[in-house]
């Protein structure tokens, strides 16, 4: 069952396999988090950096109440995401993926001004993204397992956190690319560490190049680290639309292919697709050169 956000109050319901999934939006977590905010610090403007799904939810909850918004945005971002936050009248600023990333780990940059809306290493953030916790516990009581992407840890913080309240038990593991996989090898190391043969890729969202300290205490609690080849999710990609009629970006199909894997155990297996940002000639090249999907 893939349970799809076309919208922050429209959702699609379809069959895949014998696998659940649920994607959401980030405009409600984002926009909680600015009305947050008093206001001398909307008068300032907000801004954040991201691969492009964060910003936009930035950029909606901004628009929202009336603030200015910038984005630092990563060299890698496809032009879909860039496109979708310009359009939310957010302002941008190009950087490196080395850039964004130190920006992430030390919480500023010089070259920004404003309230800083961290991409996910912030307490209210990681609430708000308990609520797709409480929603799939909600819609699927007796979930076993629950696999989604890891960008920098703040959607599987607040899933398992709220998860580890309602069903204890319950299985969350993260999903990361084989070209982008600093949990696995943090995990292995018992410590965060850098993932050191980093590269980019079609799975944009996620995959950072290190697990942040201040984020390990979380998701060292997570069941683990399910890596998948670009492979695999490709073929994830390519199987949900053709099943579902769904297009998954990267980091979504990198949740399913880890779903789809069995490493995330028996019993009923939610992945949550994150996002459907990818543009279409990327998205076809990339199906088109994945091997046939694996039937589930």
């Amino acid at each position: 069952m893939l349970l799809s956000a076309l919208s922050t109050d429209l959702y699609e319901l379809t069959m895949v396999g014998g696998y659940f999934a649920v994607g959401l939006s980030g405009r409600a977590t984002f926009d909680l988090f600015v009305r947050q905010l008093p206001p001398e610090a909307l008068r300032e403007g907000v801004w954040t950096v991201s691969a492009g799904n964060a910003a936009q939810g930035v950029g909606f909850a901004a628009r929202q109440v009336g603030a200015r918004c910038s984005v630092m945005v990563m060299d890698t971002a496809p032009q879909t995401k860039i496109r979708a936050i310009e359009r939310l009248g957010a302002s941008i600023v190009r950087a490196s993926y080395d850039e964004c990333w130190r920006t992430v780990e030390s919480h500023g940059s010089p070259r920004m001004s404003g309230h800083f809306v961290h991409p996910f290493d912030d307490d209210r953030f990681i609430a708000g993204n308990g609520t797709a916790g409480l929603e799939i516990v909600e819609d699927l009581p007796d979930v076993d397992a629950i696999v989604a992407p890891l960008g920098g840890g703040g959607l599987l913080a607040g899933i398992a956190a709220a998860v580890a309240e309602l069903k204890p038990g319950t299985r969350v593991y993260a999903a990361e690319p084989e070209t982008a996989a600093p949990l696995s090898v943090s995990l292995q190391a018992g410590r965060p560490v850098y993932f050191d043969n980093w590269q980019a890729s079609f799975v944009d969202g996620a995959g950072g190049k290190s697990v942040l300290p201040t984020m390990w205490p979380l998701l060292s609690k997570l069941a683990g680290s399910i890596v998948v080849t670009l492979d695999e999710v490709a073929r994830a990609m390519a199987l949900t639309a053709e099943r579902a009629r769904v297009i998954a970006e990267g980091a979504a199909g990198c949740a399913i292919a880890a779903a789809l894997s069995g490493r995330a155990g028996r019993g009923k297996v939610v992945a949550v697709v994150s996002g459907g940002n990818i543009d279409l000639t990327k998205f076809a090249a990339v199906v088109g050169a994945c091997a046939k999907p694996t039937e589930p």
